[in-house]
């Protein structure tokens, strides 16, 4: 997705949460990663629309999985 950046230790946990999920049920870890993606969109669509958290972080939170994703917007 343009624009957007992970931080990598970000990028390890999504790793991570959807090979455990898949572990779960087949399938489910590519749910997670279905929803990761639908929240990518909405925040790209809208930034700030989400909550703020403390002065430049926001909060989106994932609709099925015990998961938020945390942002910030760039200045540019």
């Amino acid at each position: 997705m343009s624009g957007v950046k992970f931080h990598r230790e970000a990028d390890a946990e999504v790793t991570e949460a959807a090979q455990y999920y898949e572990t779960k049920s087949g399938g489910l870890g590519f749910s997670f990663l279905m929803e990761l993606e639908r929240c990518l969109k909405q925040v790209v669509a809208n930034p700030k629309a989400c909550q703020l958290v403390s002065e430049a972080i926001r909060r989106k939170p994932f609709r099925r999985f015990p998961y938020s994703l945390l942002y910030f917007v760039a200045p540019d």
